[in-house]
């Protein structure tokens, strides 16, 4: 990652459109150009959570708002307001675990491997916590020039 006086420290909140109990990640602790890595601490009262702690299919969520959340910083690092993105798909999601334990800290990390046309572009994401828990897959988005006409037309461009 580049010098971290380059890139600003902003609250996870302010640079994701998500809010209140969807909000899944603590906070961001570094990014740069290309990627972020953001942290999570499992807690028994958040959502999804059951006595068996947080099913591994909402690691895929937790890599998504981190993808959020880079394009939040690199917004407000730019001037410009934070903007809705679209999960188009993902590949090759593994995970190590059915469930991640309440209690256990995850570190997310996600890098912008293909920067596409018209807002398309590829991450590579990882997740790690405590022993050998662990998940990774390759998430594609979304970011319209214009969301709101993205969400009332329907269509790219």
């Amino acid at each position: 990652m580049t010098e971290a006086s380059q890139f600003p420290c902003y609250s996870f909140e302010s640079v994701v459109p998500h809010t209140g109990t969807m909000v899944l990640l603590d906070q961001i602790e570094h990014w740069d150009d290309v990627e972020l890595q953001a942290s999570v601490t499992i807690r028994a009262d958040a959502p999804f959570v059951d006595t068996n702690g947080m099913p591994a299919w909402v690691g895929i969520e937790l890599m998504a708002q981190t993808i959020a959340a880079f394009g939040g910083c690199r917004a407000r690092r730019a001037g410009q307001p934070v903007k809705i993105g679209f999960l188009v798909g993902s590949r090759r999601y593994t995970v190590s675990h059915a469930y991640f334990p309440t209690g256990a800290q995850l570190q997310v990390n996600v890098k912008e491997i293909v920067t596409g046309d018209q807002g398309l572009s590829v991450f590579e994401c990882t997740l790690q916590g405590p022993g050998d828990i662990n998940a990774s897959a390759n998430i594609n988005v979304f970011q319209p020039e214009d969301p709101e006409q993205f969400l009332q037309s329907g269509q790219v461009g």
